[in-house]
Order: C-alpha cells, then sequence, then structure tokens
C-alpha cells in the first residue's frame, strides 16, 4: 500500500499501543512474515509503569520466541514465594518453588521489556514501529474500520490497514472511538505507590501487611521497596489534603522496621495514585477492529496478573490471526470472535476471583476497626503444607487456558 501526502504507509494490521500486548502482537506477526505497524505515541518506553512482575507464563512464551536468553540478561529480581505479616503474624501465601518450567516470577522494568520485544521487532522487514505516533480515532467505510487517524510529529495523518488491534489501555482512545463501553465491576480500593530505601538486611520477597484498616505490598527491587498503600476508593484527595507526615505514620505504623525510612517521602509529589479498575468488553471486536489486554478488560492490581493476560491475550490472537494475515485473506468478523471466545473466559475467572478477594479481604479490612485481623487455624494448617501454597502460585503464575506460540511453518 502506497502513502499519499497527509497518509502514512498503508499496513496488513495496525496496533495501536505499544504496552506488553502491542509489542508482543506486532512481533509475532512480523516474525511470520505479516506487514504489522505499531504506534506508540510516546517517544519511547522510559516511564514508572509499576506493573512489573513477569510471571512463569510470560517467561515460557519468551523462551517458545527465543528471546530468554536475552530476557535473562535484563536487570530483575526473582521472587519465589509471595508472604503477608496479618495481625503481626507471617504467613507464606502462594510458593512458586516446585512450579515447571519456571517455578518463580520476576520484577523487571517493564521498559526494558518493552525496549527487548521493540529490538526483535526491528530485525524484521515487516515490522514497523512508529513512535511519537497517537491514534486519534478510526477511519470507517461501509460499516466497517479500515484504519486510523494519527497525530505524528509532522502533522495529523491516517493510516489504511486491514486489522486494527487496539491494545490502548484501559483509557482506550480507539474503544470510546468505536463506541464500545466497558461494564464496570467496581473496586474498593486505590494504591498509593512510592519507593522506600531497602537495607540488604531487609527480608527479601515481596509481602503484604495487612492490619485493621490499613493495608500495603512491599515489592524488592534491590536497593528499594516498591510501596503499594491500599486506600478506601476515592479516599485518596482526603488523604492528600492533609500533611504527608500523615501517611509517613500510617506506613510507620504498619512496618516499625521502616519508620525511619519514611522521611524520603517529602511531599505528596512522591506519590503516585492508580485508580484501580476491574471492567470488561461484552463485545470486544467490531469488524475490522479488535481489542485485546487493558482494552478490552482491566484487571486488579491483585496477583500482578495484567501484564501476563495481555501477552496472552497476544498470543491467542496471533494464532487464531497469523494464517489469514498472512494469506492476503479478508479478515471475517467471525476470527475476532473466536479470539474473544478463547481469551474470555480465562479472564472472566481471574476477575471472579480477583473480586472475590476485593470484596471478602481487602473491602473489609479497609473499612473496619477493632483488633487486627487473624488467618483462621484451618488455613494456616492448610497453608503449612506446600501443595496448597503452590495452588495459588499455579494460579498467578500461569493463569487458566494459558497460551503457547504456535511453530512457525519455516521451523525457524
Amino acid at each position: 500500500m502506497n502513502a499519499n501526502p497527509g497518509q502514512l504507509p498503508g499496513t496488513r494490521c495496525c496496533i495501536v499501543g505499544g504496552g506488553p500486548a502491542g509489542m508482543m502482537l506486532g512481533l509475532l506477526l512480523a516474525r511470520v512474515g505479516v506487514a504489522v505497524t505499531v504506534l506508540e505515541k510516546h517517544g519511547d518506553f522510559l516511564r514508572d509503569f509499576r506493573g512489573d512482575t513477569v510471571h512463569p507464563s510470560t517467561l515460557q512464551i519468551l523462551d517458545e520466541i527465543g528471546l530468554a536468553e536475552r530476557f535473562a540478561r535484563l536487570p530483575q529480581r526473582r521472587i519465589e514465594r509471595l508472604s503477608a505479616v496479618i495481625g503481626g503474624r507471617e504467613q507464606v501465601i502462594a510458593d512458586f518453588r516446585g512450579l515447571r518450567p519456571y517455578d518463580f516470577l520476576t520484577v523487571v522494568p517493564q521498559w526494558d521489556l518493552l525496549d527487548l520485544l521493540a529490538d526483535a521487532g526491528r530485525s524484521m522487514p515487516c515490522f514497523d514501529l512508529r513512535l511519537r505516533h497517537a491514534a486519534t480515532g478510526l477511519l470507517r467505510e461501509g460499516g466497517r474500520i479500515v484504519g486510523v487517524t494519527v497525530d505524528t510529529p509532522t502533522g495529523p495523518q491516517t493510516l489504511r490497514a486491514d486489522l486494527v488491534i487496539a491494545c490502548d489501555g484501559r483509557h482506550s482512545t480507539l474503544r470510546r472511538a468505536a463506541g464500545l463501553a466497558p461494564h464496570e465491576f467496581g473496586a474498593p480500593m486505590d494504591v498509593l505507590w512510592f519507593r522506600l530505601p531497602r537495607h540488604a538486611s531487609d527480608p527479601p520477597d515481596a509481602f503484604g501487611i495487612v492490619e485493621r484498616g490499613r493495608m500495603m505490598v512491599l515489592i524488592n527491587r534491590g536497593d528499594y521497596w516498591q510501596a503499594a498503600y491500599l486506600v478506601p476508593k476515592g479516599g485518596d484527595a482526603a488523604l492528600r489534603a492533609q500533611p504527608v507526615a500523615v501517611l509517613r505514620a500510617s506506613v510507620a505504623a504498619l512496618a516499625p522496621w521502616l519508620a525511619e525510612r519514611t522521611s524520603v517521602i517529602g511531599n505528596w509529589g512522591a506519590v503516585k495514585t492508580l485508580s484501580v479498575q476491574v471492567n470488561r468488553l461484552a463485545r470486544w471486536h467490531l469488524p475490522g477492529l479488535l481489542c485485546l489486554g487493558d482494552a478490552a478488560h482491566a484487571m486488579s492490581p491483585i496477583g500482578g496478573v495484567g501484564i501476563n493476560l495481555a501477552i496472552q491475550d497476544a498470543v491467542a490472537a496471533a494464532n487464531r490471526l497469523t494464517t489469514p494475515l498472512a494469506a492476503g485473506a479478508p479478515i471475517d468478523e467471525a476470527l475476532l470472535a473466536a479470539v474473544q471466545r478463547r481469551r474470555q473466559w480465562p479472564v472472566c475467572v481471574v476477575q471472579r476471583m480477583q473480586l472475590l478477594v476485593q470484596r471478602r479481604l481487602i473491602g473489609r479490612v479497609l473499612q473496619s476497626e477493632g483488633p487486627p485481623p487473624r488467618v483462621p487455624a484451618v488455613l494456616r494448617g492448610l497453608l503449612a503444607l506446600a501443595w496448597v501454597r503452590r495452588l495459588p502460585a499455579r494460579w498467578m503464575g500461569y493463569g487458566v487456558r494459558q497460551e503457547h506460540v504456535r511453530p512457525r511453518s519455516d521451523g525457524a
């Protein structure tokens, strides 16, 4: 497809959004010869994503496409188990040790993962990554979506494509332009993100701290803790109206061993807020358009599964769409519906489990006062068994209906 003034070169598949789903899908399509253009509105990937956990399911996919060794060279922290300090008593919740083929999850800067995928894609002639290109709307002809409008460094342009895939996140521009609205399931909490210094003598793994009315998760990032402090939904503004010392005092009460380090939270500017959403589209597609990842289903941060589910979406879409795209065949909407059917069930299962944890644990803890919570003796007894601790680890690590990359027909 040729480009005219005001028109970018056309492509077989236009992917909007250079996040994990978009970059993985672009790479998987390009490696089998499908012309793909990925549009990313930013000029690079150097942003504080905070969602930096890469789970065993994603590690296995990276292995299947020959990127495991390069990924292993990225700066990262391995996590073998997850625990929580509940009412002052530590309890191991999930133990990845013993899972196969990967018995750990990693915490790696998301920009490093995206750069890895981008570099692999750039080595292929069919892969066109365009940074600082923000999709602003959809092109329609005869009831079908045939491309996108784009803000570029040289001004507004259009890009025609046989298939447009929206991977542009929970605030998806293309989803809104298509008139698709997700069903909101709600969440009882928002999350405040900030950093605290970490010492070599500190606990090695990620863990949560639960007290009556307060919860916090600490993720080991080497020389600092990435802290996620939970507040009741919509409670961020009221907290920020108070001196930041109120937050520092609450953190110190949850983790007294961090009390002297809370001074690094110098002002509210050092604290970022994630407004937690859990939602899902009833229909992920229109003729010529498919939504994936957060554009189709925003996940709760519980379990850190968002990135990994998005990548599973990308693999499922590539497996279903590669053959017709490579053959130049029309992309019937039935193919897009098949991708949704493949991925909708695992997304529903995970969201239901997240909603259960939100209602039964997080919502009750954040809204309650009184004695500190306790883990029931029966549950403590069960979690003393290694195979029981592996159940939540397998759910988080590998999910349900795990996707695998289909081998290329050239055998490479």
